[in-house]
């Protein structure tokens, strides 16, 4: 293909290999950064200097095989997303992490790029205290990390993210620190279970809100659905509106503010949230 050719004479390619849960994610950016690389390739996502600019994260997939397909970009509709991707930001050089050889050639191969200039393994960077320590983790919490600030991933999982985890390096008097934000989730399909909010609390949130805003009088009602083939969730509120105001921008407005504030306090995805004015409060009326 035209594109491979292309891509071929663009990028370096480098991979980081080491079995699941030892750590490759963690250490993935440290990597990344000795040799001058500013992308990578992790678990199905394109991520750009802590920043993901596309892909799908293979840990939202409901088993362990989906998981393993979207990670080696067994789509080729997601393998092309990420090639346009390539194109848009022109990498020098690309990070590709995989549990194996095996894995990170398949991933090199389906997404076009060329044969790989070095491979890192995760024992070259990590001792076996640290490799063990990690597994623990994974085994007994079901934890991930994934290289990139919780506020980038919000948008791509509902629900799972657990706690950000910053991460500072120092080798010596003449090396530069090493500053990194990281996000631990709970994949989708984990033995332990999926983090689950309650309805109340996305109540609460859309009732402080209504009590915040001038325009809205009350919120009548909130209903909080979760549809099985959505990651996140669909809300429907119904609100009385104070007169005098424009409904149509108060609604949108406050649309707007309820969909922001739910996504930052839960880190859920809001799939769709429509409000509707049931009623007009006058004013003026209490006082007759």
């Amino acid at each position: 293909m035209i594109i491979d050719k292309i891509l071929d004479s663009m990028i370096k390619t480098y991979a980081f290999v080491g079995p699941s849960g030892t750590g490759k994610s963690y250490r993935a950016q440290m990597v990344a950064s000795e040799r001058g690389i500013k992308f990578i390739i992790d678990d199905g996502l394109l991520i750009k200097e802590n920043e993901v600019v596309a892909g799908i994260s293979a840990k939202k997939a409901a088993t362990k095989i989906e998981t393993v397909k979207k990670a080696l970009f067994n789509n080729s509709e997601e393998a092309r997303e990420i090639k346009k991707a390539f194109f848009k930001y022109r990498p020098e050089s690309i990070l590709i992490l995989g549990t194996s050889d095996n894995m990170v050639e398949k991933i090199r191969e389906n997404l076009g790029l060329p044969e790989f200039t070095e491979t890192i393994y995760i024992n070259d960077v990590a001792t076996e205290e640290e490799m063990a320590e990690a597994r623990r983790i994974r085994q007994t919490q079901g934890k991930h990390v994934i290289p990139v600030p919780t506020f980038e991933i919000k948008k791509d999982f509902s629900g799972f993210i657990l706690d950000p985890l910053q991460i500072f390096k120092y080798k010596g008097k003449d090396s530069t620190p090493y500053i990194s934000e990281k996000s631990i989730i709970r994949p989708t399909f984990s033995y332990l279970g999926n983090f689950k909010i309650s309805d109340t609390v996305f109540r609460q949130i859309i009732e402080y809100l209504g009590k915040k805003t001038n325009s809205i009088h009350r919120i009548n009602r909130a209903r909080i659905d979760k549809n099985e083939n959505q990651e996140g969730i669909n809300i429907y509120i119904e609100v009385v509106i104070v007169y005098g105001y424009n409904i149509v921008e108060e609604l949108k407005n406050f649309k707007k503010k309820c969909k922001k504030e739910i996504e930052n306090l839960t880190a859920m995805n809001v799939d769709t949230l429509d409000i509707v004015a049931k009623g007009v409060y006058v004013p003026e009326e209490d006082n007759k």
